[in-house]
């Protein structure tokens, strides 16, 4: 863990960094700063540490001036003797205000607290990775093809290819606009965010892609059948709660 203590007292500073070192020894101090002009300077020459702490009141103006100047992104512990500013200080990445003198427990519940916010941070930023992933590679999928299975072999069929999928005895199949009926090793609630928004779940049974609907027409009970634009032995039906969903969707050029 990297930290940057900002403080123009050089007595404070030095008790800062020995205290910090007590509490964790493997907590790297790698500047101690004793001014704004100073942390101006070195901010904008090196890498951003984890965590900031830092006095308020500084020989040439407030610490502020330093996050007024420049973007840093780092959360900031302020050590001030003063509790005036606590606002501007919560509103400027702070995570914690020390008075001082501060002790070693002040500091610890510090560092404590930076963990415990780093520690929620990244659970977050994992869920939001896992997130993106997952949409990176339902995109490629719907942009790319799918693995089939005839009779032997594997095969790859583009996606823009497929007309429909259903299943039938458990298995799903696909069809393709030229009409060749294949086997495919996923469900169709899996295939349904596979495929994206070109495809339609018509009912339990049916998976249908917007452009092999040649039409539909008024069924019992204010339910509708589709006629597709390949041969097929069943009537698709899409009962009356899908209906203003289906048509909505073959709206959509």
């Amino acid at each position: 863990m990297k930290i940057v203590i900002i403080e123009d007292e050089q007595l404070t500073a030095n008790d800062l960094v020995k205290t910090i070192q007590r509490i964790n020894p493997d907590m790297n101090i790698v500047a101690v700063l004793y001014s704004v002009e100073d942390a101006i300077t070195w901010f904008k020459q090196n890498e951003h540490p984890d965590l900031i702490f830092s006095d308020i009141q500084l020989g040439d103006g407030l610490c502020f001036d330093i996050f007024k100047s420049m973007e840093i992104t780092s959360p900031v512990v302020f050590c001030t003797a003063y509790d005036e500013y606590a606002l501007t200080a919560f509103k400027t990445n702070g995570i914690d205000y020390i008075l001082k003198p501060f002790d070693e427990e002040s500091v610890n519940n510090a560092l404590m607290k930076y963990k415990e916010l780093e520690k929620r941070f990244s659970a977050k930023r994992n869920q939001l990775e896992d997130l993106f992933e997952l949409f990176e590679n339902r995109e490629s999928r719907k942009k790319g093809s799918l693995l089939v299975y005839y009779k032997d072999k594997i095969l790859p069929i583009k996606i823009a290819e497929i007309a429909l999928f259903y299943i039938e005895n458990e298995i799903t199949h696909l069809i393709t606009f030229d009409q060749k009926n294949l086997t495919i090793n996923h469900p169709l609630d899996e295939l349904e965010n596979m495929v994206g928004s070109d495809f339609f779940r018509a009912n339990r049974q049916y998976l249908v892609q917007r452009k092999a609907v040649k039409e539909a027409a008024q069924y019992f009970a204010r339910s509708l059948s589709v006629t597709l634009t390949i041969p097929l032995k069943e009537t698709i039906k899409i009962n009356k709660v899908k209906v203003p969903a289906f048509l909505n969707w073959l709206s959509v050029n």
